[in-house]
């Protein structure tokens, strides 16, 4: 399936919940579903600059597919991280690299949140990039 198809999948789920705090609700419960890193990976490299909450991100390389584990201690934006690391789980590095999600704006919840908090998910959408970049680059090597 293409991460196109995943993500109209996760928006046609989302969009049955007709209530928009009722739907950031079901993030954050879905999010819980995301592994969260070991402890030992709760570290400062690990840790997302630019999010108004502490967040952080791992990723792993496994049989071609790139796998996430996040955690944060605010839980509207572990929600919001789980969305995207479950739109990206399983991909090929070079899909997560290309392919720009729409899911937020689709779904109605830039309106929701603040422009900080949506500057922190650009980052967390730069730092994934970053992470499958390096797994492109070593799976060439």
């Amino acid at each position: 399936m293409s991460l196109a198809e995943r993500q109209s999948q996760i928006i046609a789920k989302l969009t049955l919940i007709e209530d928009a705090h009722e739907r950031l609700a079901a993030l954050m419960s879905r999010a819980k579903k995301i592994p969260a890193p070991d402890a030992a990976q709760l570290t400062e490299e690990n840790r997302l600059q630019g999010c108004q909450s502490r967040v952080w991100l791992t990723g792993e390389f496994a049989d071609g597919a790139c796998r996430w584990r996040m955690e944060s201690e605010a839980p509207m934006v572990k929600g919001l991280v789980g969305l995207l690391c479950e739109l990206f789980e399983g991909a090929q590095p070079e899909e997560v690299i290309a392919f720009e999600p729409t899911l937020i704006e689709d779904l109605g919840i830039a309106r929701m949140i603040s422009g900080t908090r949506l500057a922190g998910l650009a980052s967390v959408r730069m730092r994934m990039r970053q992470i499958a970049a390096a797994f492109a680059a070593s799976e060439q090597r």
